[in-house]
């Protein structure tokens, strides 16, 4: 596994953590983060990942919710809420990762953390905000 793919991994984990424990994710990801260069750290991409959802939250939330047809965000597993907002993230707001490796990125972890369906649910959204992605930049 490569070091971008554990730091999504842990982004999402971070994600999923604050939400089910109901903790902001920033204090928690500030709780994660130890010391520069230990092994226990979280890596900076994690910390990117991290707060670039939390800046662009309410607007990825938005988006997901419309193009969801029929799922509300809240409706969604929570696992797939937190790998949707970081795929969505690098999607839209992260120009140093190629559109088809965010979505592929989201698809993988859903594969492993997830339910038998959620690949195919968050290819398909994320997908969708790609479909779309020129006009919502524009």
């Amino acid at each position: 596994m490569g070091a971008r793919t554990k730091a999504r991994r842990r982004a999402v984990d971070i994600l999923f953590e604050a939400e089910q424990r109901g903790v902001d994710p920033q204090v928690l990801l500030a709780d994660r983060v130890i010391e520069p260069h230990q092994e226990a750290s979280v890596p900076q991409y994690t910390v990117e990942l991290v707060e670039g959802v939390l800046a662009h939250q309410e607007r990825i939330d938005e988006l997901l919710a419309t193009y969801s047809h029929g799922w509300t965000v809240e409706r969604m597993p929570a696992v797939d809420r937190a790998l949707l907002r970081v795929g969505a993230w690098e999607l839209l707001f992260n120009d140093d990762v190629p559109d088809a490796v965010a979505v592929d990125e989201a698809v993988d972890l859903a594969g492993q953390l997830s339910t038998d369906e959620s690949p195919t649910f968050v290819n398909g959204l994320l997908g969708r905000l790609l479909d779309i992605k020129p006009t919502l930049l524009a």
